[in-house]
């Protein structure tokens, strides 16, 4: 699933294709994406002729603001990147793989192009699509202060890179909490952005390992914690985060780099074996050597 980074990168790269332009259709071949208005055609009548004012990101979801106070709300969930490029519409084509394919005009067809299953058509001509292989992701729309106030919303905790995150707040975060520290990185009421990938890698760089209980954690701990959270997120969002891959399939950005995140039985930076443990149903990559348990 996108984190943090990955949502940011997106939501970087689609400012400036976005910036002004108004929507004036949208199209689906899998209407379940809509959660709010539910209907296809509901959901339409609360995009089309909105002009988009501004894209950002909370957490792990894409807020498009368009016009007459209105948000368009996107989760791309496991599978899904939201996406610029060219494509038409092919009826013929598998259902299952996506009927728009990369429109032959296109110079350079972007990757995923053979699973886009949602398009919002703009006014210069450009789509923007939402390439999803599972199709797990969700759209909402509706009044700015409606979405805002969904409860996936109002419980998300603080923004681990906001400048209202300094390290004293940090720790105040931890007062009375209780559980093993990977788990609680990865609970969005708690700290949001955070999934399986990064909180390995952030665990990794503060020399923690994932079951530290964070009760047993004092000031100088919280402290390498902070400054690991915070190196590991912004070096991702600068080197293009994950999930990308070069023509010839060779991994690009953040993914060239990765510490110990999948690379179980591979050697950490300092060369010692990456074990793999559960932790909650979710997988923990760590190096048994570096990272001692508390």
């Amino acid at each position: 699933m996108p984190e943090l980074p990955e949502v940011e990168v997106t939501v970087r790269e689609l400012r400036g294709p976005l910036a002004g332009r108004r929507i004036v259709d949208v199209r689906t071949d899998w209407p379940k994406y809509f959660h709010l208005p539910k209907s296809e055609e509901e959901f339409r009548i609360c995009v089309k002729g909105r002009r988009i004012e501004a894209i950002h990101r909370r957490a792990k979801y894409i807020l498009i603001h368009l016009s007459r106070s209105h948000l368009l709300l996107v989760h791309q969930k496991i599978s899904g990147r939201l996406q610029m490029g060219k494509w038409a519409w092919n009826p013929a084509a598998s259902q299952g793989a996506g009927r728009w394919q990369p429109a032959a005009s296109a110079d350079n067809a972007p990757q995923g192009g053979r699973f886009i299953h949602l398009v919002f058509e703009l006014d210069n001509g450009e789509q923007l699509g939402l390439s999803d292989l599972r199709k797990f992701a969700k759209v909402m729309c509706g009044p700015e202060r409606d979405i805002l106030d969904l409860p996936e919303l109002r419980v998300l905790g603080p923004e681990p890179l906001s400048p209202r995150l300094t390290f004293p707040n940090f720790e105040r975060l931890f007062h009375r909490k209780r559980g093993n520290l990977k788990e609680v990185l990865m609970d969005p009421a708690f700290i949001a952005g955070i999934g399986n990938l990064y909180s390995d890698e952030i665990l990794y760089t503060a020399l923690l390992h994932p079951l530290t209980r964070v009760e047993h954690l004092q000031t100088p701990q919280f402290r390498i914690l902070y400054r690991s959270m915070r190196t590991v997120l912004r070096k991702a969002i600068r080197l293009g985060a994950t999930g990308r891959r070069a023509p010839d399939g060779s991994r690009q950005g953040y993914d060239r780099v990765l510490l110990v995140y999948g690379r179980e039985g591979e050697c950490c930076p300092h060369g010692h074996v990456i074990e793999r443990i559960k932790v909650s149903g979710r997988s923990a990559h760590f190096c048994p050597v570096e990272q001692l348990r508390m």
